[in-house]
């Protein structure tokens, strides 16, 4: 089994950061989607897509993937880049 460990990401819908301090292991898909033929609708066999455990640090989501034989790679949170500049910039 691989996953894969990073930091959520704040939403985008509203400005406050909550629950950006925990650290999320996600599975890789095992095979790709396909269409149910009745509905349309994608789907697959593989279950381990629909986990999604939270854990307080990245030491702590490593230890429990080394604990359980998973093979993890953690991506780093990007750095937050700020444009810092003035109201009266608009107008110029």
């Amino acid at each position: 089994m691989q996953a894969r460990i990073y930091e959520r990401p704040k939403s985008a819908m509203q400005s406050g950061k909550a629950q950006t301090d925990q650290w999320l292991l996600d599975f890789v898909p095992a095979e790709a989607k396909k269409p149910d033929p009745l509905m349309g609708w994608a789907g697959s066999g593989d279950t381990q897509q629909q986990v999604t455990l939270k854990f307080a640090s990245c030491e702590a989501a490593l230890a429990y993937a080394e604990k359980y034989g998973i093979e993890a790679s953690v991506h780093p949170t990007p750095p937050k880049r700020l444009k810092i500049q003035a109201y009266a910039d608009n107008f110029r």
